[in-house]
């Protein structure tokens, strides 16, 4: 047996950061052990890093069928438009590390454990059994991944910085003291209480140990919430380097891309982007299907109904505050907002920003996302049209383009920029909203893995 197919014979369990700050309060429901001290633990407790110092607390359950533990006010969504605080429950063994500043509250568990919460996490657990396996097989190899260290270990968040230009993007392999977090900057892992259909423990027993797989090693196998039609290249989201498997390619039928002459279209051009931005394109995760969107979305995702294609309006003066308080630098007030590079999804990779005071070069696509909104827009995946005041001479609204320049005299200045959007998330691998109407469509969780993942293995140890 290789090395790599031991690894997968072991009964391997991972590491997730949950919640960290100054005070954590963790109730326990049944008897668990601090295994340094021996002291039993049950009930209500509190833990303050500033007392602890610079340690750490390991307790197991005596009854670990049985025994779970909740953590109060664990944050959801942090950082995005959804972002609440959650009672949330757990089983398996709790880990307290502390600097002296901060405590850090680790819950260690069975990898296949985990993901029946993942996948009941990430979207609904009653969707169907097609789409959670599929979703159990994408989350065991991004899982795995890390642990082995097949996935880029490059800091979480790398950045190049001028005076002219800033390009940004993050990662998440930067945790210290376990392998992954529970929020959407890793994967979704929200206890146990959402495990409310058995089909989510079906969906993980019926593909244990499968993983996708590429010349051998496991697949980094990303995914978003929508790509609105059109996949995105990993390297114009993160490191510069290319994933054949996580590439360009239309979220639709391949026997239906002839006859769509949208789909055939290249989006790393200007006007093509725009076009089909501001379409209404035929694709998997353009659909109305309640019963698909219910399956992947949570009822604070649902909140969001205007995933494939959406709006956002903003004047003048509340965009600039926004870009200031979001970016730490005083442009002035906005005055344009140009792509210049975009991926091969439309989604803007570097987007100048023109101010009275200053002008700069923004990237990748999160830094752009978090750079314009309040949280974060829904992709960079938008074209910018600019509103003007009655007063000027020529029509009342542009579009922004790398090819027209921008006048900051008064009279010229947009009152408004209403941004024309596709898609909700990075676009690159797995379309959850797709991958649902596909599973709602007879797709098998193979058929639906070869779409998102080309050229990608199913491999089972």
């Amino acid at each position: 047996m290789t090395p790599f197919n031991r690894f997968f014979a072991m009964d391997i369990d991972i590491k997730v950061g949950v919640l960290s700050g100054n005070v954590v309060k963790i109730i326990f429901n049944g008897i668990f052990i601090d295994s340094f001290s021996k002291v039993i633990f049950t009930g209500c407790h509190e833990f303050c890093a500033k007392k602890m110092g610079a340690s750490e607390l390991m307790f197991t359950p005596s009854d670990p069928e049985h025994d779970s533990f909740d953590i109060e006010d664990v944050t959801i969504g942090k950082d995005f438009h959804w972002q609440r605080n959650e009672r949330q429950r757990f089983k398996g063994s709790l880990e307290i590390l502390s600097d002296g500043k901060q405590a850090t509250v680790v819950n260690i568990i069975n990898i296949e454990q985990y993901l029946e919460s993942v996948i009941s996490s990430e979207m609904s657990a009653n969707a169907s059994l097609e789409f959670l396996k599929a979703h159990a097989v994408i989350s065991r190899s991004w899982a795995l991944a890390r642990i082995r260290h097949t996935a880029p270990t490059h800091a979480q968040r790398q950045q190049r910085e001028d005076c002219d230009e800033r390009i940004v993007w993050y990662d998440n392999s930067g945790h210290t003291g376990f392998d992954v977090c529970a929020d959407d900057h890793c994967q979704r892992y929200q206890g146990i209480a959402r495990i409310c259909n058995p089909n989510a423990v079906r969906a993980v027993r019926e593909t244990s140990g499968m993983v996708l797989t590429y010349y051998g090693e496991i697949a980094d196998t990303r995914f978003s919430k929508c790509c609105g039609g059109a996949f995105e290249a990993y390297e114009n989201c993160w490191e510069n380097s290319p994933h054949p498997y996580l590439g360009r390619g239309k979220d639709i039928a391949a026997n239906e891309r002839p006859v769509c002459s949208e789909h055939n279209k290249d989006l790393t051009i200007e006007v093509n982007a725009q076009r089909w931005i501001e379409s209404n394109p035929p694709a998997f995760c353009n659909t109305s299907d309640k019963g698909a969107l219910e399956q992947v979305l949570n009822g604070y995702d649902l909140e969001t109904p205007d995933f494939f294609r959406w709006d956002v309006e903003y004047n003048a003066e509340e965009l600039s505050i926004i870009v200031k308080e979001r970016s730490g630098i005083d442009f002035g007030r906005i005055t344009d907002i140009v792509p210049l590079q975009r991926g091969v999804s439309g989604r803007i990779v570097r987007m100048k920003l023109v101010g009275t005071k200053r002008s700069m070069i923004i990237g990748k696509e999160l830094e752009i996302r978090r750079t314009l909104s309040n949280s974060h827009l829904y992709s960079s995946a938008f074209t910018v049209s600019k509103v003007y005041s009655d007063s000027r001479q020529n029509d009342k609204t542009s579009k922004s383009t790398p090819d027209v320049s921008t006048s900051i005299r008064e009279n010229e200045m947009p009152e408004k920029f209403i941004l024309h959007g596709a898609g909700w998330g990075h676009g690159v691998g797995l379309c959850q909203i797709g991958a649902a109407s596909m599973a709602s469509q007879s797709y098998s969780f193979r058929q639906i893995l070869a779409h998102y993942y080309p050229g990608t293995q199913l491999t089972r140890f």
